[in-house]
């Protein structure tokens, strides 16, 4: 495992990658016996320190729960990362291409507890029990690694590559939709470039909640409400360049647009 040292030395590598909107080497270049645990040690570090520097936490993003992403990726294990605030758009808004990195995007949904949740043995129906609602949500890629031969080590440092979110506005109970067949149909500038359903997120796309509840509790800690879950892509990520127009169509959930300048 990393030294203390070790770990605080490549939080802060990260932390100025994302000041400088930059890309540091592999931590598993440098470090080939780093370990998930290490990982989690470092985003946890950078985590501290941006809430001291004043970010709110507003909820976690949980990444890699698809097929369609465990193989573009080449990780098969799910991830998570926190998400604040100021990383927050609605739909329609114009988003700095240049605040990121490897800028990419996913078609998920996220949900947002009424209650808190709390493993070890939490279960789909537990999760579903404690959500207020499910809101249609892109996610906005944010790598500050090199993305050639990373592992899932180099992106849970990297806050599991989050880098923002843009919320809908339709938000449906978990009794009023059948939440796996929402559909996500993906353009870039008016061309279809990924289509997918929620159910391709683990079967259900709630199940990623109740599998952080569970790896929560392994850390003594839980799932507060009012957090919002980002529950895992259902597409493969689109890349995207400045000036593009993103549109999803969520079927009976509405639809999200942006564009980013």
């Amino acid at each position: 495992m990393l030294s203390h040292d070790d770990i605080a030395q490549i939080a802060a590598e990260l932390a100025e990658a994302d000041r400088t909107h930059g890309v540091i080497p592999r931590i598993t270049s440098r470090y080939p016996d780093a370990t998930v645990e290490d990982s989690y040690a470092i985003q946890g570090v950078w985590r501290d320190a941006q809430i001291e520097a004043g970010r709110r936490l507003v909820g976690r993003k949980i990444g890699l729960t698809s097929k369609a992403m465990q193989q573009a990726t080449g990780i098969t294990e799910p991830d998570y990362g926190v998400m604040f605030d100021d990383t927050v758009y609605e739909s329609g808004s114009e988003i700095p291409h240049a605040h990121f990195s490897n800028v990419r995007i996913e078609v998920e949904l996220a949900f947002v507890l009424a209650r808190p949740l709390e493993g070890p043995d939490c279960t789909l129906d537990d999760a579903l029990a404690a959500i207020d609602y499910a809101v249609p949500a892109l996610e906005v890629l944010n790598s500050h690694i090199e993305l050639e031969g990373r592992t899932i080590v180099d992106t849970i440092s990297d806050n599991a590559a989050y880098g923002a979110m843009v919320l809908g506005t339709e938000r449906r109970r978990p009794d009023e939709i059948d939440l796996r067949w929402v559909p996500g149909v993906l353009s870039r500038n008016g061309e279809i470039e990924e289509t997918g359903v929620a159910a391709g997120v683990l079967g259900h796309p709630a199940t990623g909640v109740a599998w952080l509840a569970n790896k929560f509790h392994q850390h003594g800690a839980r799932l507060e409400a009012g957090e919002i879950i980002l529950a895992g892509s259902f597409t493969r990520p689109m890349w995207v360049s400045r000036g593009d127009e993103v549109l999803c169509d969520y079927g009976p959930m509405g639809t999200i647009t942006c564009r980013f300048v």
